[in-house]
């Protein structure tokens, strides 16, 4: 599905990033492993196009039997657009907008009613404390139900492939069990997922595949 190859990525005289080649194969779960600096985050920003200094070849194909599609150059709302959607690190939920408007604002580039409101009880089938608190103000919610709603807004655009930078960070070991499993499910239900995580016992255990990054490179 999504083909990586000889990417840089440079900060001022800083690579970040230097020459790692990736596969992500449609309906798998990958996961990007190593430690703070090693590039994980720096990776899955440019797959987003939210880097800018960037070389190399990120190549999509959405459908078995097309041509693959260049990504390089492409403003991330293009990249939601062809599938591509980020549950960055740190959450970044809007605190002062409720549960449901966080999660429609997931939906901004599409104008399907209907379908916007369905995945919306999806979201809520898959996080059940969302529904309960569709009313709340994001800021007011627990880090754990914030990661939630992360996550559920990045699905909102309904995506071919989803990226979860740390969902695990600052969360308690029950919470960090309970979003593993719905990283299982979600890619149960046919969803390719590319998976930054520093946790590497939970990464592991949901991946089928894995690299290992140290100081911007695969090792």
């Amino acid at each position: 599905m999504l083909k990586i190859r000889d990417l840089y990525v440079r900060y001022g005289g800083i690579e970040a990033v230097q020459g790692v080649s990736l596969d992500i194969r449609r309906g798998s779960i990958v996961t990007l492993v190593g430690a703070n600096g090693a590039g994980k985050s720096s990776i899955i920003r440019s797959i987003a196009g939210l880097n800018k200094n960037i070389s190399g070849e990120i190549l999509l194909t959405r459908k078995e039997g097309d041509q693959p599609v260049s990504l390089i150059g492409l403003k991330p709302e293009e990249m939601v657009r062809r599938g591509i959607s980020l549950s960055p690190e740190g959450r970044r939920i809007l605190p002062h907008l409720t549960v449901v408007e966080n999660l429609r604002l997931g939906a901004y580039s599409r104008t399907d009613k209907d379908g916007i409101n369905e995945d919306i009880e999806r979201v809520y089938a898959l996080f059940p404390r969302l529904k309960e608190r569709h009313w709340q103000k994001g800021g007011t919610l627990s880090g754990g139900e914030q990661q939630m709603l992360a996550v559920g807004r990045a699905l909102m655009s309904r995506p071919d492939m989803i990226m979860l930078d740390e969902p695990s960070l600052g969360l308690a070991p029950l919470l960090v069990k309970e979003i593993f499993n719905i990283i299982r499910r979600i890619n149960e239900d046919g969803m390719t997922v590319l998976l930054v995580e520093q946790n590497a016992f939970a990464a592991l255990s949901v991946a089928h595949y894995a690299y290992i990054l140290e100081v911007g490179r695969v090792v």
